[in-house]
């Protein structure tokens, strides 16, 4: 199993990677949203400054969007000691800062960690996993939501969210400007195709990087599985932990969206899955996750 640190290395790798590719679709949208306004490099600046304001703040306000959003509450030393002494106890073992401690009044089975990077972190859990989780299942589940923060999964997937946004915020106004506003210059066959082209490049970008979101969210829970089950020395704790938010049928309703699924243990809108909708899975079977916990 690669070290924390190479699981740093590589989160690091992906984020210029994401860059690159999140940023190429950009351009390439901008380009066509400015060809059909009469100027492709007007609407390149246009995308950019878009992307700028957007990322600005989504990536330095949005660990507070997500709290606000979920409905989490600060949770102290006095109100539960316990789950305190936990996340403290596994952040000096992790050796990583204490992260701050939410909770959402659910009583579905799940928990998350957000923010921008180990300073600035977040582990949220819900009231129904507090319950009914023993302290070792509870303590698989916290060395796995703080090996994210440790390997700067939350940055990497923050870093996503933004982008993500991004394309699916300039999909829209490409789509909506080519259905509301049709082009009056438009002189021959290659001005057509070029505006098929366009419509296809607003509905495909969101699909594509969706897909590449999936990808990246996939690969870290199994790695995150991994490293939790390392950093307790305790697999069977969050493998019990998997098979009680399995078996469990509370699911978060008001609190947890497809923008913020990724971010939980387990997929929270898990009752609206069909066999088409698995393919968009944020997260791994999590069969395939138990067993792979037992057999370490």
């Amino acid at each position: 199993m690669a070290s924390f640190h190479d699981e740093i290395l590589s989160n690091k790798r992906k984020t210029y990677f994401l860059l690159f590719l999140f940023s190429a679709i950009v351009v390439g949208m901008g380009y066509v949203f400015g060809w059909y306004i009469g100027s492709p490099y007007l609407g390149m600046i246009i995308a950019f400054v878009i992307g700028v304001i957007y990322s600005l703040i989504v990536f330095n306000r949005g660990d507070s969007i997500i709290l606000a959003s979920s409905h989490a509450k600060p949770v102290t030393r006095e109100s539960d000691p316990q789950l305190i002494n936990i996340v403290e106890g596994l952040a000096i073992a992790a050796q990583i800062p204490m992260p701050k401690v939410y909770m959402i009044q659910e009583e579905a089975l799940n928990a998350f960690a957000t923010g921008k990077n180990p300073e600035h972190s977040y582990v949220v859990v819900t009231s129904g996993l507090r319950k009914k989780m023993s302290k070792l299942e509870l303590e698989g589940v916290i060395a796995h939501e703080l090996s994210h923060i440790k390997n700067y999964d939350i940055r990497v997937m923050m870093l996503v969210t933004v982008l993500l946004g991004i394309i699916v915020l300039l999909s829209d106004i490409i789509f909506r400007t080519f259905i509301w506003a049709p082009r009056r210059d438009n002189k021959g066959g290659g001005g057509a195709i070029f505006l098929v082209i366009g419509i296809l490049l607003a509905i495909l970008a969101p699909i594509v990087a969706q897909l590449i979101h999936l990808t990246v969210s996939r690969k870290r829970e199994f790695l995150a599985d991994a490293t939790g089950a390392k950093l307790t020395r305790y697999p069977e704790g969050l493998a019990s932990a998997l098979e009680k938010i399995r078996d469990h049928h509370d699911v978060i309703v008001d609190t947890a969206n497809k923008a913020t699924a990724h971010l939980y243990i387990e997929n929270p809108l898990k009752d609206k899955k069909s066999w088409l909708n698995n393919i968009f899975s944020t997260h791994p079977n999590i069969n395939d996750r138990i067993k792979r916990l037992r057999a370490m």
